[in-house]
């Protein structure tokens, strides 16, 4: 009924494995399969998408089969909240939503991702200025920096 693919760092970068989830999107795009796709990376070239010059780093497309070649597309960055979103099903079923956010501060929490990060050290890929002004004054007062 649908995919749901989050993005790997093989997935954006040029190669093989670009090339494969590439073949893949496709293969899904032109059948009778939902598709959603979630970007939580920084790194490697978006996947293509009508209208994609949107800024933001960070993006989830939801494409219904029933409804392309239009879809739904979620751009935020760093500093925004990952947006709800519904998951498709199929036509005339109700759609949980999906609320990936609270879901992915929920595991962050139980796997005690805050006692591995080393929060002193910048990301990788680094972050535009503005972005990283706010988050070295968030971790700083967070008493993590």
């Amino acid at each position: 009924v649908t995919a749901v693919e989050a993005l790997s760092p093989a997935n954006k970068m040029p190669g093989e494995g670009r090339d494969l989830y590439e073949r893949k999107r496709m293969r899904v795009l032109s059948s009778l399969t939902n598709l959603v796709e979630i970007d939580l990376l920084r790194i490697g070239q978006p996947m293509a998408v009508r209208g994609n010059g949107h800024p933001a780093p960070y993006r989830i497309l939801v494409s219904r089969a029933a409804s392309r070649p239009w879809g739904e597309l979620y751009y935020f960055g760093v500093r925004n909240p990952i947006p709800d979103f519904a998951l498709p099903l199929q036509p005339g079923d109700a759609e949980p939503v999906v609320a990936l956010n609270r879901l992915l501060h929920e595991l962050y929490d139980r796997a005690g991702y805050d006692l591995r990060i080393d929060y002193r050290q910048e990301p990788e890929p680094s972050l535009e200025h503005e972005d990283a002004l706010w988050s070295d004054a968030l971790l700083r007062q967070a008493a993590l920096r």
